[in-house]
């Protein structure tokens, strides 16, 4: 049986797949109450699994009337805005491996792909002392993310050729 946290990560994600916006708007006292837990288990599993590097947007409005906006992005027409403004200069191994993952989940990056970039990321590959190799590690993603979205470009302009034909 899956844990408390993997059950309310099924459960936004859900409710988001349902969203025509891919966002949605939540009380965090009432899922704490749908779950039976309390407000700061909902907050582990915002903060650990809807994270920028994962592909979405958590606002928070504290208060009586307080909710939680989770927005889905769409990776590859969010990508580059999250890479450039959202990743910084800096990513951890846990990072870059969520942002592989997603990528893969979203079927932006071939299963291959993601395993070559996961390795190549790795902590015991890039044997080099921190902050440097998460310095290293954040060019490296985004210099490989930026070479697959260039190699896929001239593919989505035949797909659109053929499409006027």
């Amino acid at each position: 049986m899956a844990n408390l946290a993997d059950q309310i990560e099924r459960y936004i994600k859900e409710q988001l797949e349902k969203s025509r916006e891919r966002m949605i708007e939540i009380q965090r006292q009432q899922l704490a109450a749908l779950f039976g837990c309390v407000p700061s288990q909902i907050n582990y599993v915002l903060t650990t699994r809807f994270a920028a590097e994962q592909g979405y947007v958590v606002e928070s409005r504290r208060g009586g009337g307080g909710f939680v906006r989770i927005v889905k992005l769409d990776m590859e027409g969010d990508l580059w805005e999250i890479l450039s403004t959202r990743l910084g200069d800096m990513l951890s191994e846990d990072q870059a491996r969520r942002i592989i993952e997603r990528l893969m989940e979203e079927q932006i990056l071939t299963i291959r792909e993601g395993l070559i970039m996961q390795a190549a990321v790795q902590r015991d590959v890039l044997q080099i002392g921190f902050p440097q190799r998460d310095l290293l590690r954040a060019r490296l993603l985004k210099a490989m993310l930026s070479n697959l979205k260039r190699y896929r470009a001239p593919e989505a302009e035949v797909e659109q050729g053929k499409e006027k034909s």
